[in-house]
């Protein structure tokens, strides 16, 4: 198992052994539960029962990203007041990113702030929410817009759960991983280009580099006040084009829309002068071997720009976002006019029909 140390905690890569024991043993709480949704309920949990050596109950929320609201923050909040939960008890998150974003923020604002453990099980969460100690829940139809810092006791990174995983997950998670690589690692940018096959993949050294590479920058950064901006890169539109998607009859992964908003953005970055022509090229094709295109109306451009004002990231009204210079070399804190971003996505269209 390869451990990656962070100020605060640590990252276990690999099978899940008997850390995760000690660390709630040593602990000592006076309660642990497990937040799970239906689908880890059934594929994750039996696993993850076997590891475990401790009492504990379980809280079972709605899967996806739907279920990331309010609501489901006050159905937690109950059943751990129903089961007893004090500030010594302890919340281990068994799920992807919107169990791992919602149940650290229902654990950091229960009673003040519990101690919690994130379990990611999906290929976006463990390489993407693992780090950094961002939660939040949606509100009013806008991505994680409620939430905190917070880090956690412990994250285990298992590829095991993988195998649980269809492949529209895995493609999603990939879109974070080949992110990191575009902002700031060309040597892995590089080897992902023999990716075709997704079963026939070595996760562990994929998901070794793409942690270090968000480690490096969120310790730089804890608080996203600056270089920690890069890891935005493609979900200035992503997200927006996301949050559009789920209002339709083909909502989309958050991967896959962050695929769309890396092609979008790159478009921007060779716009403005930095990304070359041909490395906007490579990353087109790229994506467009590995996703299936998402086709929406050009009519639709101002719905999804609108959610595009919204987004936490802007400052005095201005959409704000990451280009890239050059492939593994970021810029934080550009912006466009409106027009160049409708651009982006008609170049998106274009490119992937």
């Amino acid at each position: 198992m390869t451990i990656l140390n962070l100020k605060e905690y640590n990252i276990y890569i690999g099978p899940i052994g008997t850390e995760l024991s000690r660390i709630i043993e040593a602990g000592n709480y006076s309660h642990v539960s497990l937040l799970v949704d239906e689908n880890t309920h059934r594929h994750c949990l039996p696993f993850l029962t076997k590891k475990i050596n401790v009492d504990y109950s379980v809280i079972e929320i709605g899967a996806g990203e739907l279920h990331k609201n309010l609501e489901s923050c006050r159905a937690i909040w109950t059943r751990m007041m129903q089961l007893g939960m004090d500030r010594h008890a302890l919340l281990i998150n068994l799920g992807g990113g919107v169990i791992g974003d919602m149940g650290g923020f229902c654990a950091a604002t229960f009673l003040r702030g519990i101690d919690f453990i994130q379990i990611p099980t999906t290929l976006l969460s463990q390489v993407d929410a693992s780090v950094g100690g961002k939660l939040g829940i949606d509100f009013n139809s806008i991505k994680n817009s409620i939430g905190v810092f917070r880090n956690p006791k412990a994250v285990f990174v298992d590829p095991t759960f993988l195998t649980t995983l269809p492949e529209g997950e895995i493609r999603s998670g990939f879109a974070e991983v080949f992110k990191h690589a575009l902002i700031a690692d060309a040597g892995l940018w590089n080897d992902l280009q023999a990716v075709g096959d997704w079963s026939s993949l070595d996760w562990l050294p994929v998901l070794e580099r793409s942690l270090r590479i968000k480690q490096q920058v969120v310790e730089k950064d804890p608080f996203e006040k600056g270089l920690r901006k890069a890891l935005n890169f493609g979900h200035t539109i992503g997200h927006a084009v996301e949050s559009f998607s789920l209002k339709t009859d083909r909502p989309l992964l958050h991967g896959e829309a962050v695929a769309i908003g890396i092609v979008c953005e790159s478009w921007l970055s060779n716009c403005a002068g930095t990304l070359p022509l041909a490395e906007l090229e490579k990353i087109t094709a790229f994506v467009r071997r590995l996703y299936p295109p998402y086709i929406f109306a050009e009519t639709n451009f101002a719905e999804i720009l609108s959610y595009m004002k919204k987004d936490k990231k802007n400052r005095g009204g201005v959409i704000n976002f990451t280009f890239i210079r050059t492939i593994g070399q970021a810029e934080v804190n550009q912006t466009c006019e409106e027009k160049w971003i409708e651009e982006s996505m008609r170049y998106y269209l274009t490119s992937m029909g």
